[in-house]
């Protein structure tokens, strides 16, 4: 308030005892004051102040202090309206999140997973049909490889070299040449707490501001969300689905610009369960090779593939590009929270040197990834350590994968593509039929009301509201109830 005029500080005191200008001037007529109503009015308007016997009749009569009135304050007010000012401060400061995050989505584990979360607390049972999770649904970890790193584990106290212990890498390396990769050795290997964290390793040690980066439509978002993190911009080519959900090869074309530095691939595909062919493969070298693209390849489920197919490693055919694969135990040997992952650098890494220097400073600024999951991994990958057997038929997945793609055909309005490999199936809804605009709110509708958790199609940077992912690892008796309890949300939903 200091610094406020003597017409200000007049005006507020009559307006706290609620006297107007008349009333000030009987009052004055009463005490024998000579004063007017337009002496008042000059005051009030800022025109004149009042002489020193007016000042102290006014004062007076409003219970304040002349020097207050004055528009003078103490040191003593101006020290506590200070106060008051930064603790005024010191309560609205917010701390709110990055900016970087303004684009970020993963809602794998996003809105609607906070809606389930708060249900359990309220003791309802979810059925999480939402994430590749092997463990909940019965999928146990081989024996051995449990026993050789309860085995392991006081040799495992320390940090390891950067990129992973020598016989992980090795075992990696040689799975490597099992795959053709050409060009791999034991230092093209990086160890990692999952796949996940070396995506965002790569991304970040690759981009600068305004670079572009291919990634599929549907996508696994944390591809999407870690070269938007790292400063990049993620074009998003089209996978079509009449075509067994395999890239559009023309749509990739249309999208390369000079700041495009490199294609994704996700093969086998999360969340459609495709297995890219080899045709398909080389369609994608001859346009990386063409525009000059690295080639980061997404292959965490190559060994969880069905009906007799082959995963082939594009790497395998592009001895001349810049190639890096990502792999892992999550998933094949149903292991996802030990978080064992690696990335294998290879091809022509002439021409990523200095992109390499950045993968090895980040490496070595996160010291070394899980060392006692590392020491499993030459056990895993070797012996029969191997999860072939879910993926024939007979087996878990195989037959899971079976009943899921009759059962959600079954259902009037809902058509899906069959899954040749992983076991994530992206059924299509009708949207017309249902008048669906939002997909999340008929992913939250459907949690809400039979209890059944599924991530909703724009959750994987698929424009329209038209997919859902389903995840099929529970065993076939509750996937049955899940399919009824979908079957029937649907014969009565609208949006």
């Amino acid at each position: 308030m200091t610094g406020e005029t003597f017409a200000a500080r007049l005006a507020q005191a009559m307006a706290a005892k609620n006297l107007k200008q008349i009333d000030v001037v009987h009052a004055a007529e009463k005490q024998g004051v000579k004063l007017g109503k337009s002496h008042i009015s000059q005051y009030l308007s800022g025109k004149t102040e009042p002489r020193e016997g007016i000042l102290r009749f006014l004062a007076t009569l409003l219970d304040v202090q002349e020097d207050w009135l004055q528009g003078k304050d103490s040191k003593e007010d101006e020290k506590a309206e200070e106060a008051s000012k930064e603790q005024e401060e010191r309560q609205v400061r917010e701390f709110k999140k990055s900016s970087k995050l303004d684009h970020v989505l993963y809602d794998v584990r996003g809105p609607v997973v906070d809606e389930a979360n708060r249900m359990e607390e309220a003791g309802m049972h979810i059925l999480k049909l939402n994430i590749g999770n092997p463990a909940p649904f019965g999928f146990r970890t081989p024996d051995e490889v449990i026993y050789d790193m309860s085995r392991q584990l006081t040799q495992c106290e320390g940090y390891s070299h950067s990129k992973g212990l020598y016989s992980a890498r090795k075992a990696i390396m040689q799975y490597a040449q099992t795959k053709d990769i050409p060009n791999v050795t034991i230092e093209d290997v990086y160890t990692g707490n999952g796949v996940s964290e070396l995506i965002n390793l790569s991304m970040s040690a690759l981009l600068d501001d305004g670079d572009e980066v291919l990634v599929p439509s549907p996508d696994y978002p944390l591809w999407t969300a870690c070269v938007t993190l790292a400063g990049g911009k993620a074009v998003h080519y089209i996978c079509d689905e009449k075509a067994d959900w395999n890239p559009d090869m023309a749509d990739i074309e249309r999208k390369i610009t000079p700041n495009t530095k490199a294609i994704v691939i996700i093969n086998p595909n999360n969340p459609t369960g495709a297995l890219y062919p080899r045709d398909v493969l080389q369609q994608i070298v001859d346009i990386a090779r063409k525009h000059q693209l690295m080639i980061f390849s997404d292959e965490i489920y190559d060994r969880l593939v069905m009906d007799d197919l082959e995963h082939i490693s594009i790497a395998s055919m592009a001895p001349d590009l810049f190639c890096v694969t990502f792999s892992g135990l999550s998933k094949s040997h149903m292991i996802a929270g030990y978080r064992v992952g690696w990335m294998i650098l290879s091809g022509n890494k002439k021409l990523g040197l200095d992109y390499i220097q950045g993968l090895n400073m980040l490496s070595n600024m996160r010291l070394c990834s899980n060392v006692p999951a590392q020491s499993i991994v030459q056990t895993a990958l070797s012996g029969y350590q191997s999860p072939k057997d879910y993926v024939v038929p007979g087996g878990r997945i195989y037959e899971q994968r079976e009943y899921i793609y009759k059962a959600l055909n079954d259902i009037p309005g809902i058509t899906a593509v069959k899954p040749k490999a992983a076991f994530y199936i992206f059924p299509r809804i009708d949207t017309k039929k249902f008048h669906i605009h939002d997909d999340g709110q008929f992913a939250l509708d459907l949690l809400r009301e039979k209890k059944v958790l599924l991530v909703q199609g724009t959750g994987f940077n698929w424009k329209e509201p038209d997919h859902f992912r389903v995840v099929y690892l529970p065993r076939i008796e509750v996937l049955k109830k899940a399919i009824s309890d979908l079957g029937d949300f649907l014969t009565t939903y609208r949006q």
